[in-house]
């Protein structure tokens, strides 16, 4: 497990990718959280990429970008983000959704969980609204299922949520070692990895809501299909760690409880 021996600096990295109607709304509320945040593009089309640039135009020191050249995922954006944090000697990145499903005025709340407890992942565990749909909320409750398995835990309450802190030096190492999943399976890839690398989780309930007139880049049949894969890797993984992973549920279970796994 990789730990940073930096004080601690958190900031923001929110993967964008043709969500320009989303961006003023989202830079309101990124502006009253104080921190410097990276808006990464992730390729997307001149109307947006205009959006961002007047966003940065009219919001310059605290708010950058960091832009890909062609599309290439939410996983690929994300650790692009988290990669210019770093260099910037940050140590940890709020990650957040560009379509204003989560609030951001809950960022304060998930930073000081953060610099309470700097080696763990922060992990959004979603309270939706009546907006939710019902083939998301039924899909999503299967794949929480599997990584209670995959993890012989409870302790991740949700794997899908684009609202999470990480520690950047654990999050990039694991990347570096072997790649997260590049596009919508990212968010599941990397905290069920990090966990099994022996990072901890926070997990933090936060309202969730689908908007309207919302962009989603959900592809039904292919980001089903990458899913899909992702759980035979996982279920793979969980295999070759199975030993590793009911050692260390022997240890907790000697072990006193952790605030860490509160909800």
């Amino acid at each position: 497990m990789v730990q940073s021996q930096m004080p601690f600096r958190p900031c923001v990295v929110v993967p964008v990718f043709d969500h320009e109607h989303a961006l003023p709304a989202l830079v309101a509320g990124l502006r009253a959280t104080g921190l410097t945040c990276w808006l990464v593009d992730d390729g997307s089309g001149p109307s947006c990429a205009s959006a961002i640039d007047r966003c940065v135009a009219v919001n310059s020191g605290w708010l950058r970008v960091e832009r890909l050249p062609e599309n290439r995922g939410k996983g690929v954006a994300v650790l692009a983000g988290f990669r210019a944090a770093q260099r910037a000697g940050f140590t940890h990145a709020v990650q957040i959704d560009a379509d204003c499903q989560h609030d951001p005025a809950d960022i304060p709340r998930f930073v000081a969980e953060a610099r309470a407890h700097p080696a763990a992942i922060v992990n959004g565990v979603p309270q939706y609204d009546a907006s939710v749909p019902k083939s998301r909320f039924y899909g999503r409750y299967i794949t929480n299922v599997l990584v209670w398995l995959y993890t012989l835990s409870l302790e991740v309450r949700d794997s899908m949520c684009g609202f999470r802190v990480y520690p950047l030096a654990a999050a990039v190492a694991l990347d570096d070692a072997a790649p997260v999943g590049r596009r919508m399976q990212f968010d599941t890839d990397i905290i069920v990895r990090l966990h099994w690398s022996g990072v901890a989780v926070v997990n933090l309930k936060t309202p969730v809501t689908y908007p309207v007139d919302g962009v989603s880049h959900f592809d039904l049949l292919r980001d089903n299909l990458r899913m899909t894969g992702l759980h035979l890797r996982l279920a793979c993984g969980f295999v070759l760690r199975l030993p590793m992973l009911v050692a260390r549920r022997l240890a907790a279970s000697f072990a006193p409880r952790s605030d860490a796994e509160r909800i």
